[in-house]
């Protein structure tokens, strides 16, 4: 048996392989920026393992996850695992899932585009280029957080016009210091300001204003990150929640800058088991 884990802060997506059978568990979110060796142990503990029905059959565990970003990072999740799964343990970072998933093991650009944004140009084996993400306050440009951003600082200027903007401050009650404390001093400011985008979104259809934004945070992240990669040479893929959902207002704004998306997915976890049991 492999264990295959897709990681966010939220949730981890776990796939139990055997053979050709898979078992799929959800638990909480597996994040060694925010979470200690001992707590991502005791989600582990409680929340995969019995799940797990037998763990000496377990040969070895793929992690990929938000927040693995350094050897000294990814140790501290090997090891957590390890107290559990004593075998071998590879642990990437979501770049790399959205690589391997959305390419397997040939070249192409892989881009994440989910509450936050990055991409990569990938060669097969290894990620050879990547622009920067820089989060959602530098970057993240295409990333529902931005988006949040976006509308967020022309609400406080009072540039979102009507009905729009009262339409939003009835539905959140939302006040200047309360958005402030939420963006500058909250523990999570990039998913406060994600919450929002469903909403804004939702309003694409009836408001220039909001279609303007929303095309606009598209077009930012290909003139931004796409256009910096070969993107006459190789395919282009998308993986996230928020780009899956939004997959007709990308390929839309892409297509003037002859940008063609090979696939666009919610989520890793189907390529990466494609990729771990070695089909094409």
């Amino acid at each position: 048996m492999i264990i295959i884990a897709d990681s966010g802060s939220t949730k981890t997506d776990w796939c139990l392989l055997e053979g050709a059978q898979a078992a799929c568990v959800c638990t909480v979110g597996m994040n060694p920026y925010f979470q200690s060796e001992e707590e991502m142990a005791q989600t582990l503990q409680t929340q995969l393992l019995p799940a797990v029905t037998d763990v000496k059959a377990v040969e070895a565990v793929y992690f990929y996850g938000a927040g693995c970003a350094s050897v000294a990072v990814n140790e501290k999740v090997a090891r957590a695992i390890a107290s559990f799964f004593p075998v071998t343990i590879e642990v990437q970072s979501d770049l790399m899932a959205a690589a391997r998933s959305l390419c397997v093991r040939e070249a192409g650009i892989a881009c994440i585009m989910g509450t936050g944004s990055n991409s990569c140009l990938f060669d097969g084996t290894n990620v050879v280029k990547n622009v920067r993400s820089a989060g959602f306050i530098l970057g993240d440009e295409g990333g529902g957080a931005r988006l949040g951003r976006l509308f967020m600082a022309d609400f406080l200027k009072g540039l979102v016009p009507e009905p729009v903007a009262g339409e939003f401050a009835r539905d959140f009650k939302v006040d200047y210091m309360t958005v402030v404390q939420n963006v500058y001093r909250g523990e999570a400011p990039s998913k406060y300001l994600g919450s929002f985008a469903p909403w804004i979104l939702q309003r694409y259809d009836t408001c220039e204003y909001v279609r303007g934004l929303v095309e606009q945070n598209f077009r930012d992240f290909i003139e931004r990150a796409l256009m910096q990669y070969d993107i006459d040479r190789y395919p282009v893929g998308v993986v996230g929640g928020f780009g899956y959902a939004n997959r007709n207002i990308i390929r839309k704004v892409a297509e003037p800058y002859g940008i063609r998306f090979s696939t666009i997915i919610p989520a890793p976890i189907e390529g990466l088991v494609e990729y771990h049991l070695g089909k094409k």
